[in-house]
């Protein structure tokens, strides 16, 4: 059972996240949110995230992998932006001196090609739903999940839990609310948020791409209406999701996929 304020809950507390950095691409701040510039130039993050946990440790998505260059060029041209690669996720938990035997798997946010790249280089699991299974098979200008995914041992779950901290459903990974998935599909129709617990003063909402910068966040602010077309499933469901992650208790620490301020108090693996 899904308790509604996992604070409440008796959370490990062996449970530590890390930040895992894989690159950045460059986007303007217009293009990523309503009221941005063009004169502010963002460095889009592309980080996984580490959860170590007693039962087993997970990746919150796969960030730039092994073949990136190769993912890069699949893209239609006006998504191929300026980027920078680096150590990919398998590289730094070998680096770290990781066992990989800990690891059940890699939970995606959703399946587009800057989460899912390094499943290239991770022999894991992939946890995903299946409503995402279904967009990403649909996808005609992102295949790069369909071919990293190959070979893998694909894991649907479902929303089997009650409500969550304002979300309507839920899914307890180790059924201790110390890391809970929520439906979120907005932005792909299945895509998802993990709200993690590491202690009861240290909360933090992976929300993907719900927004991918934290002024959307700050601001309320859905991303401009050319991107809002080209790259939301569901925009009214968007902006629904924006007002539940505003909503939730302050202490818990918004995470959007591409902000790398909001990685800044999360530590690297191995540091």
């Amino acid at each position: 059972m899904t308790n509604n304020d996992p604070s409440a809950a008796g959370t490990p507390a062996q449970i530590e996240v890390f930040q895992l950095p894989t690159g950045s691409y460059e986007t303007p701040a217009a293009l990523a949110f309503r009221g941005g510039s063009f004169r502010d130039r963002r460095q889009f993050a592309a980080t996984a995230a580490l959860v170590r946990h007693p039962k087993g440790d997970v990746l919150i998505d796969a960030g730039f992998g092994a073949h990136a260059e190769e993912h890069i060029r699949t893209l239609p041209a006006f998504r191929r932006s300026p980027h920078r690669l680096g150590a990919t996720a398998s590289e730094q938990l070998d680096a770290a001196g990781y066992d990989r035997g800990r690891l059940l798997g890699v939970l995606l946010t959703h399946s587009h090609w800057d989460h899912v790249s390094g499943l290239d280089s991770l022999d894991a699991p992939v946890l995903v739903t299946a409503e995402e299974l279904r967009y990403a098979a649909g996808s005609r200008g992102d295949r790069v999940f369909s071919h990293v995914v190959a070979g893998h041992d694909v894991r649907p779950y479902t929303f089997d839990g009650p409500p969550h901290l304002g979300f309507p459903a839920s899914h307890d990974l180790h059924g201790d609310g110390s890391v809970v998935i929520v439906p979120a599909p907005g932005h792909t129709t299945g895509s998802v948020m993990v709200l993690v617990t590491e202690r009861p003063d240290r909360r933090f909402a992976f929300v993907g791409d719900l927004a991918w910068q934290l002024d959307g966040i700050e601001r309320g602010a859905q991303r401009p209406l050319l991107m809002r077309l080209l790259a939301d499933s569901d925009p009214a469901r968007v902006r629904q999701d924006l007002a539940r992650v505003a909503a939730l208790p302050p202490d818990v620490r918004i995470v959007p996929a591409h902000d790398a301020r909001a990685y800044a108090d999360i530590p690297l693996l191995g540091a």
